[in-house]
């Protein structure tokens, strides 16, 4: 098990390292010129080029490249020209490791930025993963169990209509009617879980919701089917054929199998719910990476969309590792060497 995962942990850091290269030459090796972007329209071209030498990109990208993976390890200084630092002291900004970059439309390292959003984004996932996997887990289950019946036409129905909903939606006519007509819940407000965990509950429940319901829908379809295909199983059936309970049968034995790819597509999904539930952080005004994102790319913000790109980048990563790890103990019939 360790030799794996320490394969696992270098490839995940060479693929993190190419992932930041390939990143870099998208967004600052294209047609338009970042320093004019982040100067203003006002600018001057000796303001430009000043702009330019103070992110370091009068830089060629392979080098601005390897002092952005130095910022990461040992943090760096703005502005990143020597010269511009030594001659404005008093303008030096500290970025400490793992820097991210720095930001001259708002002013502020990206680390800022990032990391004080990421709590609102993974505070959101957690809440939306708890309740998507026991409903469509258990839903999905019922479904199994009830094959053919009018109880697993009704789930799987309103499975694929919930699943062809989409989120904008789903939160606008929670938000509406949920929490301003019928006031059953109060209207969701991001509260950290510092200031009480009664309120950081409360304000996540109507945004977590919103998620939980579309994931909800796939994950009763993948568990229903995956429960199914398994329950046909040649040791499921002499599990039966040896009189064990049907509940035994259903969580010792089936559902062991079944939780193989159901906790693959927990892994990623929450992983890409960190950084990408800009519609719903946007609905419930929430301050998420999902809504830096989007005021980032509206606002041409390169370094913040950069470090946003490898935080949600890192997480599926580590996802995937922990994913492979957990297979050992959910089924027996993998083997690590």
């Amino acid at each position: 098990m360790f030799p794996f995962i320490v394969r696992r942990t270098l490839a995940g850091i060479v693929l993190l390292l190419v992932l930041s290269f390939v990143t870099m030459v998208l967004f600052f090796s294209g047609p338009t010129d970042p320093a004019r972007v982040m100067c203003g329209k006002s600018c001057s071209v000796e303001r430009i080029e000043q702009t330019r030498k103070a992110l370091g990109y009068d830089k060629p990208v392979v080098v601005q490249w390897g002092a952005f993976l130095k910022g990461i390890v040992a943090g760096r200084e703005y502005p990143a020209d020597a010269e511009l630092r030594k001659a404005a002291p008093q303008l030096v900004t500290e970025c400490p490791a793992p820097c991210l970059g720095y930001s001259t439309i708002t002013n502020q390292t990206v680390n800022t930025a990032v990391f004080t959003a990421l709590p609102v984004s993974a505070s959101l996932a957690l809440a939306a993963g708890i309740m998507w996997l026991i409903g469509g887990v258990g839903l999905g289950i019922l479904a199994a169990l009830t094959k053919g019946r009018l109880i697993d036409r009704v789930i799987v129905g309103l499975a694929v209509f919930t699943y062809s909903f989409p989120t904008f939606a789903t939160g606008l006519l929670l938000l509406q009617f949920v929490a301003l007509k019928w006031q059953l819940v109060k209207v969701p407000v991001w509260t950290p879980i510092t200031q009480g965990f009664a309120p950081w509950l409360e304000g996540l429940f109507l945004p977590g919701l919103t998620l939980a319901i579309f994931f909800m829908a796939a994950y009763v379809r993948l568990t229903r089917a995956y429960v199914i295909e398994t329950g046909s199983e040649d040791y499921v059936r002499t599990a039966r054929a040896k009189g064990l309970p049907r509940r035994q049968v259903l969580f010792k034995h089936t559902m062991r199998a079944a939780l193989t790819p159901l906790v693959t597509a927990a892994g990623l999904d929450l992983a890409a719910v960190i950084g990408g539930s800009v519609i719903t952080e946007s609905v419930f005004n929430f301050p998420g990476l999902g809504r830096l994102a989007l005021t980032s790319s509206t606002q041409y913000d390169l370094p913040v969309m950069v470090g946003i790109v490898l935080v949600a980048a890192t997480f599926v990563v580590v996802a995937n590792m922990i994913v492979d790890i957990l297979y050992a103990f959910i089924d027996p019939r993998v083997k690590y060497a």
